[in-house]
């Protein structure tokens, strides 16, 4: 009998058969025969082509199919398509055999869905598996299409459950123009890179990143194709870059290497492709995928031997009555093919089971490194885990670009009468230990100065190394043999040999001096302007004191105090006096003069406060001036150095040395102790001069109130309306420029006590006046005697 299969295969119109289409016809062909497996049945196919992404093409054409009767229909490869294909097999019950990736978006249990291509969640696990082995911290991904990130979704996951630092990045889809790509990555230094694309992308993407410098031994590529091995990989093999990849094909059994062979003998009867990076004739993952699809879907029918094909109609709906039972031999079936042993989840028909080979480019080509399968996961082969990565373990037959700068002892310039080439023209310690190295580990090198002549730094405003640093980053330069100091931030960006010669930093200087005092060095605790204020101060508050106690009636006595009727009264707070209080108090000597009236003594306190401040003040800081002068010592260290303004030095250029002054003076926090005194300004204790202004303010105000309160006291003036009160008035003006007018009335019972009266009261001007008003007191007393009262017919 003969059963018949349909496939739908893309391809350019006028174009050649693909290599899905020729595996799915070399499979039946095989299957023809080779007996063995349908020694009674003969398998036919029908091949349909149709324009990429041409949905609806596709469907028309598995219509036609259907209506031919097939068995199961094989293809198409991308998703737009299969989807529309495999819409149409669920509906009328014919089995949908997928060989390349394809999202599935639904639950499949019911579906007529299989598909041999590797599960991709598994596929990226496997690909963090390798991440995790060689230890990246920083991984940059490319992918080429918006699948690409459905794909390694367990790699973008990463990120949030170990430390690794993920960049994505996407190849444009109008060009194979991957130049601005790689130019971007080579500028941010991105050295381990995975590649989701295609394996004719990836041979493009080679080419272009060679031309560029980028197939180095600093970099590490990962891709996700499985069909790496199928590069010709001649241009790269001694480059040493470092290339990963996976690879399903079974190529270490006989039997898949000669079928294999087989394919590549028909292969290699068409025309090559030129400049295209792939091997001509070699058998392709997806070749061989088909390859065992065919051969699974054969199985499938030799364990179900009655079934019928019968054609079939999309516009009737009527389901095929043999297809659940025939996509469930599929999905049941068991088949060592080229990609290794096939088996299918029945849930879902896809290939959850399957193992990888890891392969890396080697000198001789791509070699076998390990293997993956999902129960194991990673297990490389124990020649691989003894080699480390580290380029400097292989450096035998290695030519070296050294970078160094010239410093002596270390390089120099070689003297000579004749020209000089190459490394010749360098001697010094350095270049004699780069000789030695050189014949130890048999590597080859070339001597280059630095650009820049520096040794490098991180130059915050540019956000970029400079000297060595960053030739050694930018990989324009393999090692670095130099008087180069290992600092953290270094360290941070480029590698260090251990260290074997440390010196330090060391200060030549000349021992200071001592400075002897000057004459006037005992004003320096204060500024000038402090001591100017406090002048203006003395001279205020004194002047200040003179006026109120003037103005005070409290601050008059009687200087003699043996005879109490005396008239003459004195103030002690003359202008000299005034000031000699203040110079007193501020000398903290005082003086024999004390202020008696509330407002003159509040004067006297606050100027006494006042001094006490600013006496104290001045006694700390010349005892700091005094202790700073005597602790000061020389240089000790070089953060001593850095701590200080006085003291010019100088360091090489973006050194070791220039960023230790850097970061000590930009970080450093000066004690007291260490940072010389200054004199104390009006910021300092500008405080207590308002203080002293608001206390001379409050006493002019206690000195008002005193002046008012006491004229009320003396001027008690009476109204009485009794005839018999009598009124004697007395004009005086004293010759301290103060007017009093004293009115005083006398009753008739008062008379008696009235001569003690006018001497308490009268300010005497002169003596002349006195004389005038002493008779005049006494003949009104005798008046007074002689008559008695008086009546207003008497004035």
């Amino acid at each position: 009998c003969c059963i018949s299969a349909g496939g739908i295969f893309e391809s350019i119109e006028s174009g050649p058969s693909g290599p899905e289409e020729l595996a799915f016809k070399f499979a039946l062909n095989t299957i023809n025969r080779n007996r063995t497996l349908l020694p009674n049945t003969t398998l036919t196919y029908d091949i349909q082509r149709i324009n990429v992404f041409d949905s609806f093409e596709a469907s028309r054409k598995a219509c036609e199919q259907l209506s031919l009767g097939v068995a199961a229909i094989f293809g198409p490869s991308h998703s737009s398509s299969a989807n529309a294909v495999q819409s149409i097999s669920n509906a009328l019950g014919v089995p949908h055999i997928q060989t390349r990736w394809k999202h599935q978006v639904s639950d499949n249990r019911d579906s007529y869905y299989v598909s041999l291509y590797p599960d991709f969640s598994s596929l990226s696990r496997a690909i963090l598996d390798l991440v995790h082995f060689f230890r990246w911290r920083m991984v940059t991904v490319v992918y080429d299409d918006s699948t690409g990130l459905i794909r390694l979704q367990e790699l973008i996951k990463a990120p949030s459950r170990y430390n690794i630092r993920l960049k994505i990045r996407q190849l444009s889809a109008d060009t194979k123009d991957a130049k601005p790509l790689l130019k971007e990555m080579k500028k941010a230094k991105e050295f381990h890179v995975i590649f989701d694309c295609s394996h004719v992308m990836a041979a493009w993407i080679l080419k272009q990143a060679l031309s560029m410098g980028m197939v180095t031994e600093y970099y590490h590529y990962i891709f996700t194709t499985l069909d790496l091995f199928a590069l010709d990989m001649e241009p790269y093999r001694f480059s040493g870059v470092n290339m990963t990849g996976f690879r399903i094909l079974n190529t270490e059994s006989p039997q898949v290497s000669s079928i294999i062979e087989k394919w590549s003998m028909e292969r290699l009867q068409a025309p090559p492709k030129p400049d295209s990076g792939l091997l001509d004739g070699f058998m392709t993952t997806d070749a061989a995928l088909m390859y065992d699809a065919v051969h699974v879907v054969a199985v499938a029918v030799q364990q179900s031997p009655q079934i019928t094909v019968s054609s079939l109609q999309c516009n009737r709906h009527k389901p095929w009555r043999f297809g659940g039972r025939f996509i469930s031999f599929i999905k049941e079936a068991s088949w060592d093919g080229l990609t290794g042993r096939i088996l299918f989840n029945k849930t879902n028909g896809l290939r959850t089971d399957f193992d990888l080979d890891v392969i890396s480019l080697k000198e001789n080509g791509l070699e076998k490194i390990g293997t993956w399968d999902p129960p194991r996961r990673l297990n490389m082969s124990e020649n691989h885990k003894s080699k480390v990565t580290n380029i400097t373990d292989s450096l035998s037959n290695k030519s070296l670009r050294v970078s160094t700068i010239l410093e002596e002892p270390y390089v120099m310039f070689k003297k000579s009468d004749k020209p000089l080439y190459g490394n010749d023209r360098f001697e010094g310690f350095c270049v004699d230990l780069l000789r030695e190295l050189s014949g130890i580990l048999g590597f080859r090198y070339e001597i280059r100065l630095v650009e820049d002549g520096r040794y490098g730094a991180f130059e915050e405003s540019t956000g970029q190394w400079s000297g060595m640093v960053r030739e050694l980053m930018d990989h324009k330069a393999d090692l670095a043999v130099a008087p180069l100091t290992i600092t953290y931030v270094r360290e941070k960006v480029i590698d260090f040999s251990k260290p074997f010669m440390t010196l330090g930093i060391s200060i030549l200087y000349r021992k200071p001096n001592g400075t002897n005092p000057g004459v006037f060095s005992f004003l320096n605790p204060l500024s000038p302007d402090i001591w100017m204020y406090i002048l203006l101060a003395c001279l205020g508050v004194s002047c200040v004191l003179f006026v109120i106690a003037r103005f005070s009636p409290y601050e008059w006595y009687n200087p003699h105090p043996c005879n109490p009727e005396s008239d003459v009264l004195e103030n002690n707070f003359t202008l000299l006096n005034s000031f000699w209080f203040g110079v007193g108090a501020l000398m903290r000597q005082g003086s024999e003069l004390m202020p008696k009236a509330l407002s003159t003594r509040i004067v006297g306190g606050i100027w006494w406060f006042f001094t006490l401040i600013i006496i104290s003040s001045y006694t700390a800081n010349l005892a700091a001036f005094l202790t700073v002068e005597r602790m000061e010592s020389p240089i000790d260290s070089a953060d001593d150095l850095a701590k200080q303004t006085k003291i010019l030095y100088g360091v090489v250029e973006d050194g070791a040395t220039m960023t230790f002054f850097k970061v000590l003076q930009a970080s450093s926090i000066r004690c007291s102790s260490q940072i010389p005194a200054s004199a104390l300004g009006v910021q300092n204790i500008g405080g207590i001069f308002i203080v002293l202004a608001a206390g001379l303010v409050l006493s002019l105000f206690v000195a008002v109130g005193e002046v008012l309160y006491k004229s009320k006291q003396n001027a008690q003036i009476e109204k009485v309306p009794d005839t018999n009160t009598r009124y004697c008035s007395f004009t005086s003006l004293s010759d301290k420029h103060y007017t009093t007018l004293v009115s005083i009335s006398i009753s008739p019972h008062l008379h008696q006590s009235f001569d003690h009266c006018i001497p308490n009261i009268v300010f005497i001007t002169n003596n002349a006046s006195y004389s005038i008003l002493h008779v005049a007191c006494q003949t009104f007393q005798t008046y007074l005697h002689n008559t008695g009262p008086f009546t207003s017919s008497d004035m």
